[in-house]
């Protein structure tokens, strides 16, 4: 009997003070079938273990001890652009938000939460992540011209003449 590998559950960085909260959300994610990492507080410790340790996604809470500030790893993370990062905060003033909005982050999630908030959410984001390298290809006019999206162009015009004889000449045209 062939054996499959075991799929790698995406790992995930808290970033949390609260360890309540922050076992919590790990609780939420391993229902979900997600691997976390907690226990750390500070941005110096987050961006420590981000260079030791990749991960598929990092959560924030923007107030954290010692008085450093979440958005500061948002920050970094966005100069980094390899890993996408939520904010999870109890603060949705205007000002909160649009102090946020110059570290772009995928998304922000408001305390209290439900456990849906976070499962949605990461997995929304995870999956936007995914595909933001397919999407930017797909714009790309030298990568338009390639395998498989030429094959698009041949489906395209067997869809518009599927009543009418298929010329074979004009399929080899197309690609």
């Amino acid at each position: 009997i062939l054996k499959t590998p075991k799929m790698l559950k995406p790992l995930i960085l808290i970033v949390e003070d609260e360890l309540l909260i922050a076992k919590d959300i790990s609780l939420i994610l391993a229902d979900e079938g997600y691997d976390t990492h907690i226990g750390i507080t500070t941005v110096k410790q987050a961006i420590e273990v981000l260079s030791q340790k990749e991960y598929e996604l990092v959560l924030i809470d923007i107030n954290l001890q010692n008085n450093y500030d979440g958005v500061e790893l948002g920050h970094y993370l966005l100069n980094k652009d390899s890993i996408p990062y939520i904010y999870i905060t109890s603060h949705s003033n205007n000002a909160t938000i649009d102090r946020v909005k110059d570290s772009r982050p995928h998304a922000i999630i408001i305390k209290p939460y439900k456990p849906s908030d976070i499962k949605t959410s990461v997995s929304i984001v995870l999956n936007n992540y995914k595909h933001k390298k397919i999407d930017i290809l797909r714009n790309d006019a030298k990568i338009i011209n390639e395998i498989p999206f030429m094959l698009k162009e041949v489906v395209k015009y067997i869809d518009l003449n599927i009543k009418d004889r298929i010329d074979i000449i004009e399929l080899s045209k197309l690609t």
